[in-house]
Order: structure tokens, then C-alpha cells, then sequence
């Protein structure tokens, strides 16, 4: 039996909203399963050696639900754009770099580790449509001790003539392929991935929400990001009375599925996904950068669906995931400014719950660090900030969030297993 127990301030969120403090704690891991946080060692661990941290913060590691790596090397481009210029002009572009492997896992490595150094532990994420690349991709992330899932991208009709384009048999073809190679992957699994419904035909469709269920694979997409993109997808598919149905006749609407931004989905198309489960992925940075707009999370929450985060790289234009929850808290506060109903924005502990908690949820995990969930932790220390006062550990966390402190994640642990430290 392999042993962790990691000593500090642990800082946990067990509940939307609720944050529990252990001050001079202990986290105690079997086999990368955790047992229990402790004030006080139990005595079956006395004399074990523990890795103490002093008064740093043990909290959760992230959960970013929706990013697309190839797009990290134009992470800050672009930005003046709206979505489906912005799709046309720098993204297709960027990701078609991708069918060279060398240039592929150059940038993967560099992503993974970065991943990894700003606490990150799980994703799903987009790879570009080559199957190849995608591989790359999964083996990086897996090598650094990311874990989640990736799905090579299909889009058969739309894309970039000559720059981005795959036949409906390539796609085919080449999903097949990649499905069978990536069955020797430990940690990070296979997602199907219809980039969306404009760059799907609906026999590609169909075909995918064949494997979906002969297979029992996830599904992550984009839902009504864009107004354009909404009227886009009614004159695509005049049968449908609303943008979700486009997957929904396809069986790419379940309890597996993932569906980012949903910044225009009305009360109809909301009841849809929490009557079948589907999790929104809130991605604040890159609705504001693309000029989205504001997605309805405080009504989302209230009616119960599920709701986590997403950096969206390279529409989001940062990775840490402390700054994509202060931006979801943002967001929310101009969504109360401007929507008449003056919904209640997010506090820190809410936004903090759905950047771990509520992405942890998605891999079956219990919220904050329960007893029988994997260990995904990191340790990160504010020592070296000015006090204006004694500060409670929520406070500390609520500055985290806001205030960029280069260098103070010190650990990170994945799947139990420490995965990055600060002295190298």
C-alpha cells in the first residue's frame, strides 16, 4: 500500500457555496484513494511520514471542461473577432499546423506541463481532426499526469477548403482508427467530438451517435454559443424547433454529454438538458472575448442543471483556472447588472465549487475531498502576501482567485500521485 498525507490549511468545497476549513490539517491518500481529512492524525498513521506544507493551502485540484489544444498557440489572438470570423481567420488556420507530428507534440508537451503547473488535473478537452496529432496529444497528457478525456474533432462540411477539411468517410475512418488506438490509454480516454452541428453532416451525425451507444463513449459539443450560429443552425436543420435537437435526434443528448457556452439557451432548451442530464460548460472568458455574451448561470443552477467550468483556450485567453473562476463571478455580476430579472451573481465559494467540485462530478467523483474520491490536490502558498489582518482561509481563497500569484502553487497531486513540485 502506497501511503500520501499531505499536511496544511485544507480548504475544500463539499457543497455549492460552502467552503470547510481544516487549519493545520492533514489529507490522508491510500493508493491514491483518499480517506479523510484529519485536525489530527489518526493514530493508524502515526509515524507515517507526511509531507508538511506549513500554513499553505491543501485545496482541490481543477477540472477545465472544455478547451481546445490546438489552439494554444494562439492563445491572446484574435481577439477583436467575433465567433464565426474568429473561427475562419485564426482557429482553422492554427489547428491544419497540426497535421505536422512534430509540431504536434512540441506544443502538446508544452501544454500538458503547463496544464499540470497551474493545477489542473482533469479535462476534456478538443484535439484538431487529426488522428495522429490527437494521440499525441492523449500520450502528453498522460505522460504530465492530466487525466480526462480527449476527442479527436469531426467536421465533414463548413470547415476551411484547403486549409481544415475532412470528407464524411475520412471522419469516418479515421474516428475508427483513433478509437482503436487510443484503447492502450490509461488515464485519459476517448470522447466523441462533432465540433458542432454546421460542421456535422447528418450522416456524420448519425454515425457518431451510433458509436455513442454501441460503444458507451462520452460526448462534448457547443450549444448555443453565438446568435449567428443559432440562426445558422435553424436554416442547417429547419425540422428542429431548437438548437439541442439537432443532437438529441442523433442519440448525442445524454447524461454523458458535455455542451459548452449555452449563453442563449432559453428556458426551453434549458429544461432539455436537465431533463437528460447533459452538463453546461460555462466558459466566461471566451464568451466575452468573442462577443458571445453572458451565459444565464444563476438561472441554470436554480433549475438544477448541471454546470462547470471551461477556459476554452484560445477563445479563453488564459489556462489558470483560478482566472477563469474569477471570471465566471465577472460575468455573473454583469449578467445581474443587465438582465431585468437581477439574477443573484456568484459568490467565490459558489464559483469555486463549480471549478472543482462540479468538474470533478462529470468523472463520478464526490463534491470536495471525500473519502473514496481519487486525489487531486494542490498546495499553494500566499506567505509571502501582505496581511491586512489575520485572514480566515476563505479569504485566502477568495484572493487566490482574484490575484495572480505567479509561483505560489508549490505541489500538485493527480490520480494520487504527486505530479508537479515548485523545486523541481
Amino acid at each position: 500500500m502506497s501511503l500520501t498525507i499531505i499536511k496544511g490549511t485544507i480548504l475544500s468545497a463539499p457543497a455549492p457555496g460552502q467552503l470547510e476549513a481544516v487549519p493545520g490539517g492533514y489529507l490522508v491518500a491510500e493508493d491514491g484513494v483518499i480517506r479523510g481529512g484529519y485536525g489530527t492524525l489518526p493514530e493508524q498513521y502515526a509515524g507515517a511520514p507526511a509531507e508538511d506544507f506549513g500554513d499553505a493551502l491543501i485545496l482541490q485540484s481543477f477540472a477545465d471542461l472544455h478547451l481546445h489544444a490546438p489552439q494554444y498557440p494562439m492563445l491572446g489572438m484574435g481577439m477583436d473577432l467575433p465567433l464565426l470570423d474568429w473561427l475562419n481567420a485564426y482557429a482553422f488556420p492554427t489547428e491544419a499546423r497540426f497535421a505536422d507530428t512534430d509540431y504536434a507534440r512540441e506544443i502538446y508537451r508544452r501544454l500538458a506541463r503547463e496544464l499540470v503547473a497551474n493545477g489542473t488535473t482533469r479535462v476534456c478537452m478538443f484535439s484538431s481532426l487529426h488522428t495522429d496529432a490527437t494521440l499525441i496529444l492523449m500520450e502528453e497528457l498522460e505522460k504530465a499526469g492530466v487525466t480526462g478525456y480527449v476527442g479527436k474533432v469531426n467536421m465533414d462540411r463548413n470547415a476551411a477548403p484547403g486549409v481544415l477539411e475532412e470528407t464524411t468517410e475520412e471522419s469516418m475512418r479515421e474516428t475508427l482508427r483513433w478509437l482503436e488506438a487510443s484503447r492502450d490509454f490509461r488515464l485519459v480516454k476517448p470522447m466523441l467530438t462533432p465540433r458542432f452541428t454546421p460542421s456535422c453532416t447528418d450522416e456524420l451525425m448519425a454515425f457518431l451517435g451510433r458509436l455513442a451507444a454501441e460503444r458507451g463513449l462520452p460526448v462534448q459539443s457547443h450549444l448555443s454559443e453565438n446568435d449567428r450560429e443559432i440562426e445558422w443552425v435553424r436554416q442547417l436543420h429547419p425540422d428542429c424547433k431548437q438548437y439541442w435537437e439537432t443532437y438529441d435526434k442523433y442519440g448525442l443528448w445524454s447524461g454523458r454529454t458535455l455542451m459548452a457556452h449555452c449563453v442563449w439557451s432559453d428556458i426551453r432548451e434549458r429544461a432539455a438538458m436537465k431533463e437528460a442530464g447533459v452538463t453546461v460548460v460555462h466558459c466566461p472568458d471566451s464568451n466575452v472575448n468573442v462577443c458571445s455574451g453572458t451565459a444565464p448561470v444563476r438561472a441554470m443552477l436554480e433549475e438544477g442543471l448541471k454546470v462547470a467550468l471551461g477556459s476554452d483556450i484560445a477563445g479563453g485567453d488564459h489556462l489558470s483556472m483560478f482566472d477563469v473562476t474569477a471570471s465566471a463571478i465577472r460575468a455573473s455580476k454583469v449578467r445581474q447588472m443587465t438582465d431585468p430579472a437581477r439574477p443573484a451573481f456568484l459568490t467565490v465559494p459558489e464559483g469555486w465549487y463549480l471549478a472543482t467540485s462540479a468538474g470533478a462530478a462529470y468523472f463520478g467523483e464526490q463534491p470536495g475531498f471525500a473519502a473514496g474520491n481519487r486525489l487531486h490536490a494542490l498546495a499553494l502558498a500566499d506567505d509571502d502576501l501582505p496581511q491586512p489582518h489575520p485572514m480566515t482561509p476563505q479569504e485566502r481563497l477568495e484572493r487566490a482567485v482574484y490575484l495572480r500569484q505567479r509561483g505560489a502553487i508549490r505541489a500538485v497531486w493527480s490520480e494520487g500521485r504527486k505530479v508537479f513540485s515548485a523545486e523541481g
